[in-house]
């Protein structure tokens, strides 16, 4: 995306050096005051609030960086750049500065309520680290001068750093919210079918989480804000489903089990039926077959422990 950021190339001064500067005007102020009380010479009381008004405003010229830290400059209304050298530094006085953090900041937003695509209530949250790359975006493309008004005093606003940050995360944290809405009501919590392979929620992982930060990077590069990571860091079922929906996985998972168990069982016994047939252990007709069949099912399938009955026959003299 297009940007109007640039680097301030006006003139700028070693601060130490005007500092020094600055001092000797001010020592000099004060000597033509103690030289025109001593003689009385109208030259020197001319001289001295010359120096000592020119002492003060230099004063207002100082500005100091550090490191990922930067000042907007404004020239009675028109942006000159932005200024990022670290250390001390002395710049026009008539300069308006605003100082914006480039550092990284984190957002851990509170999980909140929204309908997953199939109309269920999920709550979902979201971790997010972001920085300010874009300083004319986030000074000038959205209002945040007036809602960092609400973070700080009045005379604070033009060089305090807390109301602006202040103000870009409570618009991180709007964004952050309505992003997250979109991309949950998109997918599905969890599979409601074992054999649907839509991206769900809870088995996207990766992907879900690049879409997030997409839909991210999208809202948040009208302030100038880079995303730098996002995922979703809490995933549950609302309060008031949470229940059926356990019961609804833990029949899902009865199911699965008793098709293993089946499936086994089955095995077994076409395994029992033919080793008896091979090896000649006994001849049974169909009638045997199907009752063998009934009562290994049983002992197989049950979920308790079988009976034994032992069945001796019958003896003829």
């Amino acid at each position: 995306m297009e940007t109007k950021e640039f680097s301030y190339q006006g003139f700028t001064m070693n601060g130490f050096a005007m500092l020094f500067f600055n001092l000797l005007l001010t020592v000099a102020g004060i000597a033509a005051l103690v030289l025109f009380i001593t003689y009385g010479n109208w030259q020197y009381i001319v001289a001295c609030p010359l120096l000592l008004i020119l002492s003060f405003f230099i004063w207002a010229g100082f500005i100091m960086l550090e490191p990922n830290e930067a000042r907007v400059l404004t020239f009675f209304g028109k942006y000159r750049g932005t200024f990022t050298k670290t250390g001390y530094y002395w710049i026009n006085p008539f300069m308006s500065t605003k100082k914006l953090s480039l550092r990284a900041r984190n957002l851990d937003a509170e999980p909140i309520k929204v309908n997953d695509k199939t109309g269920n209530p999920i709550m979902i949250g979201l971790v997010l680290v972001w920085k300010l790359k874009d300083t004319y975006k986030a000074m000038f493309e959205i209002d945040a001068q007036t809602m960092a008004k609400d973070n700080v005093k009045a005379d604070q606003i033009t060089t305090g750093v807390a109301g602006m940050m202040k103000a870009l995360e409570q618009f991180v944290q709007v964004q952050s919210d309505a992003a997250l809405r979109q991309v949950a009501g998109q997918y599905a919590y969890d599979d409601t079918d074992d054999k649907n392979d839509d991206l769900t929620l809870r088995g996207g992982g990766n992907e879900i989480n690049q879409q997030l930060e997409d839909k991210l990077d999208e809202r948040l590069a009208l302030a100038g804000i880079e995303v730098v990571e996002a995922r979703i860091n809490y995933l549950a079922y609302a309060p008031e489903i949470a229940a059926v929906m356990l019961r609804r996985q833990q029949a899902a998972a009865i199911i699965t089990a008793r098709e293993k168990i089946v499936e086994g069982a089955v095995s077994m016994v076409k395994m029992a039926l033919d080793k008896l047939s091979t090896e000649g252990v006994v001849e049974l007709d169909d009638d045997k077959k199907a009752a063998m069949v009934s009562n290994l099912m049983v002992v197989l399938c049950g979920d308790e422990g079988a009976q034994p009955v032992v069945n001796t026959g019958t003896l003829n003299h």
